[in-house]
């Protein structure tokens, strides 16, 4: 058995789906997805913590996202943790990580 790179998520996207196409018109599609939990509080009261995800798409999923998935639409996805490097406008090196979408399910209207 073998260990693999593997994230499932639900949640809620939180921006409209941003589709950048290459010179060699290959394109990839960005959105961020909020996840949320709950705990209770030392005072017994119920608090929710949400999370905020960078998802990134390639391929055919690019058409699901394009023409079922507004800003608020509840999604299931499974993808892989990506790591990505670069350097900002002022020349500093920074890092964002990204769960690259294999696979997506609709679950609200």
């Amino acid at each position: 058995m073998s260990l693999r790179n593997r994230v499932t998520l639900i949640g809620r996207t939180g921006k409209e789906v941003e589709i950048h196409t290459f010179e060699s018109r290959a394109k990839r599609a960005s959105l961020s997805l909020a996840t949320s939990d709950y705990y209770i509080n030392q005072n017994g009261e119920k608090v929710e913590e949400t999370q905020w995800h960078n998802l990134v798409a390639f391929g055919k999923v690019i058409d699901i996202l394009e023409k079922y998935v507004p800003k608020g639409k509840e999604i299931a996805v499974e993808g892989k943790i990506m790591y990505r490097n670069y350097e900002d406008k002022d020349g500093i090196k920074r890092q964002i990580t990204e769960i690259r979408i294999e696979e997506i399910l609709l679950l609200s209207n």
